[in-house]
């Protein structure tokens, strides 16, 4: 990241959250799911790819796998090529059958809800527990990083952090428990649509208290 950092207040991270209220009151998760399984996988499948972009795939990718034992026994090479549009198809179809794999014989094909082992499947990092803690069980067990919640996170004052663990960190020591979830959902939208990592659009934000507004950073 670019840029001096000034550190918001504790209201004017309070005024931002009811800014985001305003504009995104129903933030939520924008991939297509219909069970635990299907929001993880998908999640896993977003990886340095596109939400749309996993949307399409699983439209058809969950109508032919319905439960993780249908992962777990899929040839890779078949699953690989139903996975090979969202990118970095062959560990991406690894990881989601060896996760499988594991929620068959440890967990009964279901998806566990503590935060320790959904980070011992493979393909799960921080990231993807808490988008399936916070979004299938509502579970605020901490705070999604992303590329845009890391980004609009420094522009907003929140912290001066690079490393997703330390600005989670951050997050959650600034921003109430009870908000976790809406607020990193909001955040990615609020990246999505108005901040832009390179352009973003100041003239359209209505956060005014934005520290970084109009400042052109990239992150």
């Amino acid at each position: 990241m670019s840029g001096m950092f000034e550190r918001a207040t504790q209201q004017q991270i309070a005024s931002f959250l009811e800014g985001l209220e305003e504009l995104y009151p129903d933030a939520d998760c924008e991939l297509n799911w219909r069970t635990p399984l299907e929001l993880l996988i998908a999640t896993i499948l977003s990886a340095q790819s596109t939400d749309v972009r996993v949307n399409m795939v699983g439209e058809v990718l969950f109508e032919k796998y319905k439960s993780a034992k249908d992962f777990a026994e899929v040839d890779l090479l078949e699953l690989q090529d139903d996975v090979r549009q969202t990118g970095f198809f062959r560990q991406k179809a690894k990881n989601v059958q060896n996760t499988c794999k594991i929620l068959v014989d440890k967990h009964a094909g279901e998806v566990p809800r503590t935060m320790e082992e959904l980070l011992e499947l493979p393909g799960v990092a921080r990231k993807t527990a808490n988008v399936v803690l916070g979004t299938a069980f509502k579970k605020p067990l901490g705070v999604v990083v992303d590329t845009h919640v890391k980004r609009l996170a420094f522009r907003l004052g929140i912290t001066e952090e690079t490393k997703p663990p330390k600005v989670e960190k951050d997050l959650m020591a600034r921003l109430p428990q009870d908000r976790w979830i809406f607020g990193a959902h909001a955040i990615i939208l609020h990246g999505r649509r108005v901040c832009d990592a390179r352009k973003p659009k100041c003239d359209e934000c209505t956060l005014s208290e934005c520290p970084r507004n109009g400042v052109e950073i990239t992150a």
